[in-house]
């Protein structure tokens, strides 16, 4: 490295001699046409507006202080100490080791430069031996090369900042005061991502904002619709705005694959692994949390992936994703990690452990928060060949109480499921059977806010039947079971609170052989769409829970992707890019008619915008349904004017089609008329072209076959 600094310093004292400015205003280049494939990067501009910190061409070097001063015969035994410490880390570069020496004692400075094949090494090196005890007087203190710079910047003198004039921010939320009360969502097809209002009611789309190459992977809205992400190679951004949609910030992280939003906003999880220089290695990973307002990193993690691999698979680089989950509702107040006998809980006033101490749980593989409340579910397997059972726990943040335990036997695998108030949990058990050659499966149903928290086991009418899917109406005391074999596995609805005992779950009905393989409830509850996806080719049932009655049964061939609007007013179906045919989205009404449909090549991803939660209470929700004709009225009245404005569009329709077909044949009897001479010449100076007035006649014409010549003879 400081070889290439002194080089550097050489060619910059030639150009200075033969008058050569180095200072290369590289945005004036013109590349040839075609450098560029096409594509401009929506994000460049990070690079020219900011200069980020990562793009120096350092982030590979460490500074290492507080060495050893020592003289010229020990700098070599020196030098090996502290190659053999920081080649464990990572790959040094050939001559990246540079110890500087003070020209007049001959003696070290006290640091070195050291040099690695990549960045993530060198932070690695910097994490691992920051602080690291060469002895008792020689204590490390390691900085990225990178940081030196940036120190330097800051002036000698404070000078007080820059008091900037008030200017009220974009109102993010105008979007939800749309007159006609219509939902957005974002779809992304080829290099386009387009946001677009659903005008079910005019049977068609309505573009909002559209942009070519706005993200390189995938894009998120928040949970409360406020924001939509974008990912990019420098890392992620988030866009929103009172008209359009403006850029409101960025989240520098290199490589970055995942993003995941905190439940209230608040807060931006991202996600990047990189490959080692050693394969032996494992991959690296980096995790950075973001305060989304400020765009201020609150905590990272890093670590090789194994750390964040514990207890289940899947995601990027088998890890499960995402890695931290989310308690406490909407306050963002926990997060949480699972590890090895542990569970990680952090609080976000200080982005610390709780008691600065992970919650230890032997053997614990899984755990979920409760949507609401600072509750944490957790599942134990069966240890020592079932002599330990395993178990589901309840317990409550911050203090860590056991609220409730539940034993489990002959347990072979586990599934919890919460509803979405917290007022139930639903853990799925399957257990073997004595023979253990095959397994059976039951529910355990937890009433969590009930006094105590009593547990119901409930087990189907035919034990041995296969849980296809299961899920909670949402807001509701209600769910559905979809069991059985394939083809036409049956789908059971059940209650939390039966007609005569509210404290007992019992069965609505079951629906016998439906080709349905996964269950998607209105967001409002009472109404569910039983999907046949995948091998059953996009089957679709549209079921009301309240009569038990189909109300409609239709197709979306291919279907992929079912996908209520946040108003369980509408549902979208789609056939993205895993199919080469038919891509694009349907859009249906709760009841399933079919509004409109949308084809599109190469087709990604469909997402409704998702709705702040409602600042209605239960009760009014409630006296507004019973009342639902009085608040009706005015939306009857505008769907009429509507329906008007949508048969007057039919007639005005009908009027130019036969404005068109008149036209039509005006030009055919212009072109007649100027044709009759000729027709008339070419029929003798026949006048009509009415051929019943042609007389028809028979003319016999003689045609001579054959013509023979015969000599005879004439005997006298």
């Amino acid at each position: 490295m400081a070889a290439e600094v002194m080089l550097m310093n050489e060619i910059e004292a030639t150009a200075a001699q033969m008058g050569i400015d180095m200072n290369i205003d590289f945005s004036s280049i013109q590349l040839p046409p075609g450098e560029n494939c096409g594509i401009i990067s929506d994000d460049d501009d990070v690079y020219h507006d900011d200069q980020l910190e990562f793009d120096s061409g350092f982030g590979n070097v460490i500074v290492v202080d507080n060495l050893p001063v020592v003289p010229r015969e020990k700098f070599e035994k020196l030098e090996g100490v502290i190659r053999k410490i920081y080649s464990q880390i990572g790959v040094i570069k050939e001559d990246g080791l540079w110890m500087p020496v003070d020209p007049e004692t001959k003696k070290t400075l006290g640091y070195c430069f050291i040099e690695y094949n990549t960045p993530q090494e060198a932070e690695l090196a910097k994490e691992k031996t920051h602080g690291y005890k060469l002895d008792r007087a020689h204590i490390f203190a390691v900085n990225m090369f990178d940081d030196f710079d940036k120190y330097m910047k800051v002036p000698d003198e404070w000078a007080p900042p820059e008091i900037k004039p008030y200017t009220p921010g974009e109102n993010l939320q105008k979007w939800l005061a749309d007159e006609k009360a219509r939902d957005q969502f974002v779809i992304r097809a080829g290099t386009d991502t387009e946001v677009l209002w659903n005008d079910a009611r005019q049977s068609k789309t309505e573009p909002v904002y559209k942009r070519t190459y706005w993200t390189e992977s995938f894009v998120q809205w928040s949970p409360m619709g406020t924001y939509l992400a974008t990912v990019h190679r420098q890392g992620a951004a988030v866009w929103g705005g009172a008209n359009t949609f403006n850029r409101l910030m960025r989240y520098a992280h290199p490589q970055v694959k995942l993003i995941d939003f905190s439940p209230g906003e608040k807060f931006l999880v991202t996600y990047s692994s990189h490959e080692p220089s050693n394969p032996r290695d494992a991959n690296r990973v980096v995790i950075n949390i973001f305060d989304v307002r400020t765009g201020k990193v609150m905590r990272d993690f890093k670590g090789s992936a194994d750390e964040f691999a514990v207890g289940g698979a899947g995601g990027v680089a088998g890890n499960s994703w995402p890695v931290f989950r989310w308690g406490g509702g909407k306050e963002d107040k926990y997060f949480a990690k699972l590890g090895k006998n542990m569970i990680s809980v952090y609080e976000t006033e200080t982005f610390s452990l709780i008691d600065k101490k992970s919650l230890k749980v032997e053997n614990v593989v899984d755990f979920s928060w409760s949507p609401t409340d600072p509750i944490i579910a957790l599942f134990v397997p069966e240890l020592g060949g079932g002599n330990q059972p395993a178990r589901v726990s309840l317990v409550q943040m911050p203090g860590k109480e056991e609220l409730r335990q539940k034993n489990l036997f002959s347990i072979s695998d586990c599934k919890m499921y919460w509803q979405s108030n917290g007022d139930y949990l639903a853990v799925k058990a399957d257990r073997y059977t004595k023979t253990k050659k095959s397994t059976y499966t039951g529910f355990e149903l937890f009433r969590i806010k009930e006094r105590d928290i009593p547990i119901e086991v409930l087990e189907l009418e035919n034990k041995n039947d296969k849980i296809i899917a299961f899920a909670w109406e949402p807001k509701g005391h209600r769910f559905a079971v979809i069991h059985g074999d394939n083809p036409r596995p049956d789908v059971s609805f059940y209650s939390m609170r039966s007609t005569h005992n509210l404290g007992r779950v019992a069965k609505l009905t079951t629906l016998k052989g439906k080709q349905a393989n996964a269950l998607f409830w209105s967001p409002g509850g009472r109404f569910i769409v039983l999907a046949g996806l995948k091998g059953f080719n996009g089957q679709l049932e549209f079921f009301n829970v309240d009569e038990l009655e189909t109300m409609a049964t239709a197709e979306h061939f291919m279907a992929t992707d079912v996908e209520w609007d946040p108003t369980g007013r509408y549902v979208a179906t789609s056939v993205t890019s895993v199919h080469e045919m038919e891509n694009g989205f349907n859009i249906w009404s709760f009841n399933g008619k079919l509004l409109y449909r949308i084809l599109k090549d190469h087709f990604f991803q469909f997402l409704w915008r998702p709705r702040p939660p409602s600042f209605l209470t239960p009760e009014k929700e409630e006296e507004i349904a019973r009342n639902l004709k009085k608040y009706s009225k005015k939306y009857e009245a505008e769907d009429q004017d509507v329906s008007m404005l949508l048969s007057e569009q039919d007639r005005e329709k009908r009027r130019m089609l036969k404005e068109e077909w008149e036209k039509w044949v005006s030009e055919w009897r212009r072109a007649q008329e100027e044709e009759k001479l000729e027709r008339q010449k070419l029929r003798d100076g026949e006048a009509s072209d009415e051929e019943e007035e042609y007389e028809a006649k028979e003319v016999e014409v003689e045609e001579v076959l054959d013509v023979s010549e015969e000599v005879l003879s004439f005997e006298e």
